[in-house]
């Protein structure tokens, strides 16, 4: 990745703007919910998790396959400059099927059958498979709205399981293989590997399901989102990183 990928740039005015009513946004979003706003959710709120655990075992299979090629998963912060901050270095990698609605069809067609599993959520936004090396951590950080929940479908789960973990608010939560949880990331969360083993999911993030003036509110943000820089930037890194893993397999 070249230096000026990597560059910081001063985000518009719409995106400064948009971080100062954040907490105003995010207050409307949550009275206009219609699951509760806590930290993790109950999974029978959401029917289309039954089916999805169900097929673990085929996303599992097409999640190992891609990790066969092991270095052609790119770090996060390559991607996105904006995360750099919560990932430090390069053993957070993250192989995208979808961005913020935006579907990657390279990375799609590597693994079909989970693209079009996880296509079928209602309001996704993001879906990719999420590696987090050993040694691998995740800085204590809140999520940037309550537009969006989050998934982790467990695909590849260290043995020393106990020294794998994530948590969010008071509640430590450990990865199963074919089992999947739902949080809200706005709550304070950290996440840590402290194994000799990978540890990879299949990361999801959906828009709560809400109603009114909250949904009217999530709508506008996460409208703006969508057309900022720190959507923009991180899609056309990706674009870049697999025309240059294309050419690498040329040679």
């Amino acid at each position: 990745m070249s230096a000026g990928c990597k560059e910081k740039k001063k985000r518009p005015l719409l995106v400064r703007v948009g971080k100062a009513l954040r907490p105003w946004f995010n207050d409307l979003i949550a009275k206009g919910s219609l699951v509760p706003n806590t930290s993790l959710l109950d999974n029978r709120l959401f029917p289309w998790v039954a089916a999805l655990e169900k097929a673990a075992p085929l996303i599992q299979k097409e999640f190992q396959a891609i990790m066969a090629e092991r270095n052609a998963v790119p770090p996060l912060r390559e991607l996105s400059p904006d995360h750099e901050r919560i990932a430090p270095d390069n053993r957070w990698k993250s192989f995208f099927l979808y961005g913020y609605g935006i579907r990657v069809p390279e990375n799609c067609a590597k693994a079909p059958i989970t693209a079009q599993l996880v296509a079928g959520i209602p309001g996704l936004c993001s879906a990719l498979f999420s590696v987090l090396e050993p040694g691998g951590e995740i800085p204590p950080h809140n999520g940037v709205t309550k537009g969006m929940l989050n998934a982790h479908l467990g695909l590849g789960v260290p043995k020393d399981r106990d020294n794998c973990w994530i948590k969010v608010a008071d509640d430590t939560l450990h990865w199963d293989e074919g089992r999947l949880f739902i949080f809200d990331d706005t709550y304070r969360h950290t996440v840590q590997n402290n194994t000799d083993e990978v540890r990879g999911i299949l990361f999801i993030q959906f828009e709560r399901p809400t109603r009114g003036l909250g949904r009217l509110m999530q709508r506008i943000f996460l409208g703006g989102v969508k057309k900022s820089a720190f959507v923009k930037d991180a899609q056309g890194n990706i674009e870049r990183w697999n025309r240059i893993q294309a050419e690498l397999e040329k040679v």
